[in-house]
């Protein structure tokens, strides 16, 4: 028996010793005591269970709130993952400089796109220069050149962030390849988006 496991075993004779002792104070019955005593047998195995296990009880919260809320980002260790919407495309909750906005998150995309309303909120300026020609599904567009000094995505912080901003992108925000390819990995795996640092 090493040293740790005598102290524990101290620690629960004592507790045992205090619980008696208070039973026999207040002259409890001995059949009313023993349903007192497995109540808290039990009470206390039921914590010590859910303290053994609160990193998979956290986990498996999260993929219960994700099935609850089917916009949901869950974080695990440095991986992130994210949940198809509705709509069959992945959004997420992004902060930019520090202020939340939502962003569609496309492969499809080059570059990382800022609405006009977005980049004023997050601090995010054009910078001076010409502006970058994009084709979209709508056509040919001049988008102004921008650089989101934070961008974070659960756990995922991109520094001096490369984005263009234009008015034809209405309120929509895009995370775009620009992203996708300073990652180790992602990939898309049961309806979810799974990004890697």
């Amino acid at each position: 028996m090493n040293g740790e496991t005598g102290v524990d075993l101290i620690w629960a004779a004592g507790a045992l010793v205090l619980v008696v002792a208070a039973l026999a104070a207040h002259r409890v019955p001995l059949g009313q005591a023993a349903k007192m005593a497995l109540a808290w047998i039990a009470i206390f195995a039921v914590g010590f269970v859910a303290f053994t296990f609160r990193d998979d009880l956290s986990t498996a919260a999260g993929r219960v709130w994700a099935e609850l809320d089917p916009d949901a980002t869950m974080v695990e260790g440095e991986t992130v993952r994210i949940r198809m919407g509705q709509d069959g495309h992945f959004w997420a909750n992004v902060s930019i400089n520090g202020n939340q906005e939502r962003f569609l998150i496309d492969s499809g995309a080059t570059i990382t796109g800022l609405s006009v309303g977005a980049a004023a909120r997050s601090g995010v300026e054009p910078s001076s220069g010409f502006p970058m020609m994009l084709n979209t599904a709508n056509g040919t567009i001049a988008a102004d050149r921008a650089e989101i000094e934070t961008l974070q995505i659960g756990s995922i912080t991109m520094r001096d962030h490369g984005a263009v901003i234009a008015e034809e992108f209405g309120g929509t925000n895009v995370i775009g390849m620009n992203f996708l390819s300073r990652l180790s990995s992602w990939s898309v795996e049961g309806g979810w988006l799974i990004l890697r640092p």
